[in-house]
């Protein structure tokens, strides 16, 4: 019999090699859409739009099956489809076959996205939510420095190799979750005596009605809302910010792209460093805190993003840059942690589906309104109109506190 690893080590390993894989794979997917794919920039929208797509639609009915039947099971075929989407993007240079393998690893994303929250908050019932997310994260940070130095090497033998040798690593993955993940504390959330969707109907009922019957959760998942609206114009128009508003300095013969790896990997470090930080913070405090540190981080971002949108100086620029993209990265693990304090077990999986589908739906509406104020007006009032989309969380966290305080609609994950 194969022993088992504990959830912990599993999910921390999870976090790390995952990081790695889509790390190795998107530090040159845009590369290759542009050179070895010739996509044109309508396209290149469109394989973005696609992506969230498959994500709204398949967010929910994914999120189903992790709560009827196995978190284990839909983390598993989530990694295989990843994979299988990655190689299938990076074997053919066609943009037919891009779209395809957006929505085929979108599906598996969906597979994925709050199976793994659910999985863990239920099998390390004795610890802390917020310390287990911090640490996924810092092993996540890890694991996206490393995938951004392998896609560098690989990459300078083919642009595409990299995206390959991830899929190929996702799927490899699965069999090893397959052998090694345990799951012994899931129990399904619909009657036995249902067929399948009957179970999934009524899982999905039940997750709603839980979401309307807690104020708070319909606060939670409002944030959500407000961060995808916003996340998709920055992410599109950051690096077409440094390009066009500002005169990076020169690394000898090396090309201005250069600069993102140093980028990317300076904020990882950045960020591990102040996810310690609150981590250690979180320890010593009530789990009220984490609210408090949500809407301090929020605020920050906020501001750092605005000036990163209105200077022009590089100085300024990177110190905005590389702050606005720890902010953004710390309040990830933290929000989800407290988010799982508010849900129930038996709809966790579907609720945090929702909250991924709402956070998808935000994306595909919110990235073609900033493209639009960009290109008729400039980048940098986009940017400047994007950290706007984030202010009204400020509000909604000041209001889940006062929720909180009074003890309302409050659940131990």
């Amino acid at each position: 019999m194969v022993k088992k690893f504990s959830a912990y080590k599993i999910y921390l390993l999870f976090s790390a090699i995952t990081a790695m894989c889509f790390s190795l794979a998107a530090t040159v997917m845009i590369v290759y859409h542009i050179e070895k794919v010739h996509l044109n920039p309508l396209q290149l929208i469109l394989v973005g739009t696609t992506l969230e797509a498959a994500c709204f639609l398949f967010e929910i009915p994914t999120g189903i099956v992790a709560d009827v039947y196995s978190r284990k099971l839909s983390i598993i075929i989530g990694a295989v489809l990843i994979g299988l989407g990655f190689i299938l993007e990076g074997s053919f240079a066609s943009f037919i076959f891009i779209l395809a393998a957006q929505v085929i690893w979108g599906l598996g994303s969906t597979f994925v996205s709050g199976s793994v929250e659910a999985w863990i908050a239920e099998e390390e019932k004795t610890k802390y939510l917020d310390q287990i997310y911090i640490k996924g994260a810092q092993a996540g940070q890890i694991g996206t420095v490393i995938g951004i130095i392998l896609s560098t090497i690989i990459g300078n033998l083919s642009v595409r190799l990299p995206i390959i040798v991830s899929g190929c690593l996702f799927i490899v993955f699965a069999l090893f979750l397959g052998l090694y993940m345990p799951e012994n504390n899931f129990k399904p959330s619909a009657p036995k005596d249902l067929n399948t969707f009957k179970k999934m109907g009524y899982t999905f009922k039940t997750g709603f009605k839980f979401v309307k019957s807690k104020a708070i959760l319909m606060i939670l998942l409002s944030i959500t809302l407000f961060h995808g609206l916003s996340s998709e114009g920055y992410d599109r128009l950051s690096n077409a910010h440094f390009l066009q508003d500002t005169t990076l300095p020169q690394l000898g013969n090396l090309q201005p792209v250069t600069w993102f790896g140093i980028f990317g990997i300076t904020g990882m470090i950045l960020s591990a460093i102040v996810m310690q930080f609150i981590s250690n913070k979180l320890e010593k405090e009530d789990e009220n805190h984490s609210g408090k540190i949500l809407l301090a981080i929020n605020i920050f971002y906020v501001l750092c993003m605005l000036v990163f949108a209105l200077t022009k100086n590089f100085s300024l620029m990177l110190i905005a840059y590389l702050s606005t993209n720890m902010f953004r990265t710390i309040n990830e693990p933290i929000f989800s942690a407290w988010l799982n304090n508010h849900i129930d077990d038996n709809a966790r999986a579907t609720i945090l589906s929702m909250n991924g589908q709402i956070n998808a739906l935000g994306q595909i509406l919110g990235g073609p309104i900033i493209g639009v104020i960009a290109t008729k007006i400039s980048i940098s009032i986009g940017i400047a109109c994007t950290s706007l989309l984030v202010t009204p969380v400020l509000v909604l966290y000041i209001i889940s506190l006062m929720m909180d305080k009074s003890g309302v609609n409050k659940v131990r994950g």
